[in-house]
Formats: structure tokens, C-alpha cells, sequence
């Protein structure tokens, strides 16, 4: 193995954020141009699934191998973690919150996992939780406005939001156990298929028209126009495959908490694509109330003393 070099897994980790990010405004117009959270989550886990498996089979393939005993924390990754996290993140970005403001939302999985292994698991935290709780909860405060007449979000699309951000935290607690003796990849690819499976049984592929993924839809760039098809192939492939691989690749250079801090730019980072690409403008309340809520997630993730590996680090949005 060749020696870590942090500057590489910060830059690695930052790509991933950053491609994530674009996904979230890509997903966005898709979802604005009539296909359902349900479909495109079921055409983004089947593409990055396809994707992931192909990958490793040519390139490795007996990392593809799986335990039957596996199989069970495997499906419980991809339907909660996966499929779940994603169509929730979807519903709440489909005109209901902006893109960064869901994100914000989600991506408070570390304190609910913080006060989980506290609470359930009876494991020690340090004090600095509590500052953590505090100041995501003032955060979210501050996101939602809600002295403006009971708030100036929606409040279905925060509740999702936060949904996701349970599933997010039940997929990081279910991989800490397949993090001592599963490869992370296959982890990873065969979640993929859990949860393309899953959508493939809920939403079954004959009741939906592929001829759709051939309209022309707007992309918010002038006049221009791509074929729908376009706008879901980045959402599984460059949206979904790509940064789970650069995640992945950056854990061989950063320690995972310091991984996980690095990602929570990815917020910021969609915040300022939705900005420039579809006009997505936030008040400076929610800007100031996300910064606060990032330092809370910044201390959550560092709560616990010689924390697991979550495997995979990130899911993505």
C-alpha cells in the first residue's frame, strides 16, 4: 500500500463534494421536468449500480465476492441507506426546499448517530455533543426562519429532509459493521443493486415510459435544451459512481472523521451552484443559520473517541 497523503485525500474528498453538489441542481431540473423522486431515484440507484458492478468486474472481480451471511446488512444498506436517504432527499428539493437548505438538513446525521451510540449503545461521548446539539438545533432555527409567520420553509420538505437524515445515520451505523471485514467497493456496489432491486419491485420498470428520457428539456442555461436522458445519465454515473469512488479512494489518505469534515462543504458547495445555475437564493438567516449548523456537525463528528469507519464515508444526494 502506498504511504497516505492527506493534501490527496483532501483533494479527493473535495471532488467528491463538489460533484455531489452539481448532482443535487442536475437533479433539480430533472425533477422539474416531470420525472417523479420515486422514478428518478429508481433510474439513479439501477445506473450507479450498473456502473459499480461493471467497474469492478473488469477491474477486479473477485472483490465482487459476498457471504451469504452478508447479504442481510447488505439489502438493509441499500434499502434504508440508499434507496430511502435518496428518494426523502429528492421529495424535499422537488419545490420544496432549495438544494443547500436540504443538504443542511441531512446532512445532520452525525448528531443523531452521536446521540444514538450515547443514548442505546451506551458508549462514551465527549462533552463537546452537547455544543453539537446545541448548535445545530439553533442552527436549524435560524435555516427554517421560523419566526417568519411559523417558518419560511415547508414544512413536508423539512420533515423529509430530516427523515433523510435518520436513514443517513442508519446506513453509517449498520456499515460500521461491515467495515472490519467487507470490502468497501463491494459494499457499496451491491447496496447499489439493494436498492435498485427494491425500486425495481416498488415502482416496477414495466409501468414506467422510458420514451420520456428523449424529451428535450430546458437546463436553465440560456435557451438550451439536452435530452432527458443526458440529466439522468450525470445523476448515476457522475452523480452517484464518481464521488462514491473518490470518497472511497480519499479513506486511503484521511482518517474518516476528518473525511467527514472535509464533506461538509458539500452544502456550501450546492448552495453556490444553485446560486449561479437555477437561481436558488437564500436569505442571509439561512446562510448564517448553515454555518452554524455546520460547526455543530463538525463537533458531532468528532464526539466520539476512536469512532468506526462508516463504509461507505458519504451517500450521495
Amino acid at each position: 500500500m502506498p504511504a497516505p497523503r492527506p493534501a490527496v485525500g483532501h483533494l479527493l474528498t473535495l471532488g467528491a463534494a463538489g460533484v455531489f453538489a452539481i448532482n443535487g441542481t442536475v437533479s433539480t431540473l430533472a425533477l422539474q421536468a416531470g420525472i417523479a423522486p420515486t422514478r428518478l431515484t429508481a433510474l439513479r440507484c439501477t445506473g450507479a449500480a450498473i456502473a459499480l458492478l461493471l467497474a469492478l468486474a473488469v477491474v477486479a472481480p473477485r472483490r465482487l465476492r459476498l457471504r451469504r451471511q452478508d447479504v442481510p446488512l447488505v439489502a438493509l444498506l441499500g434499502v434504508v441507506g440508499i434507496a430511502a436517504t435518496q428518494f426523502l432527499f429528492y421529495t424535499a428539493i422537488d419545490d420544496r426546499l432549495p438544494v443547500g437548505i436540504a443538504l443542511v438538513f441531512e446532512m445532520t446525521a452525525p448528531v443523531f448517530i452521536a446521540l444514538y451510540v450515547w443514548l442505546v449503545r451506551r458508549e462514551q461521548v465527549r462533552n463537546r455533543l452537547w455544543w453539537a446539539l446545541a448548535l445545530s438545533l439553533s442552527g436549524l432555527v435560524l435555516v427554517a426562519e421560523v419566526w417568519s409567520g411559523g417558518g419560511s420553509l415547508d414544512p413536508l420538505g423539512v420533515a423529509v429532509a430530516l427523515a433523510a437524515a435518520i436513514c443517513l445515520a442508519t446506513y453509517y451505523l449498520v456499515g460500521e459493521r461491515s467495515a472490519a471485514d467487507l470490502d468497501p467497493m463491494a459494499v457499496t456496489a451491491w447496496s447499489f443493486a439493494a436498492a435498485a432491486v427494491f425500486w425495481g419491485i416498488v415502482a416496477p420498470w414495466w409501468q414506467f415510459d422510458a420514451g420520456v428520457l428523449t424529451e428535450e428539456v430546458p437546463v436553465s442555461l440560456g435557451t438550451a435544451q439536452l435530452p432527458l436522458w443526458v440529466l439522468v445519465g450525470w445523476i448515476a454515473v457522475l452523480g452517484a459512481a464518481l464521488p462514491f469512488w473518490l470518497s472511497l479512494a480519499a479513506l486511503r489518505h484521511l482518517p474518516p472523521t476528518t473525511a467527514g469534515i472535509v464533506a461538509t462543504a458539500e452544502p456550501v458547495l450546492a448552495s453556490i451552484v444553485a446560486w449561479l445555475w437555477v437561481e436558488q437564493v437564500l436569505t442571509p438567516w439561512q446562510v448564517a443559520g448553515g454555518a452554524v449548523v455546520l460547526t455543530g456537525i463538525v463537533l458531532a463528528q468528532t464526539a466520539r473517541p476512536a469512532a468506526p469507519a462508516p463504509v461507505p464515508e458519504t451517500v450521495p444526494s
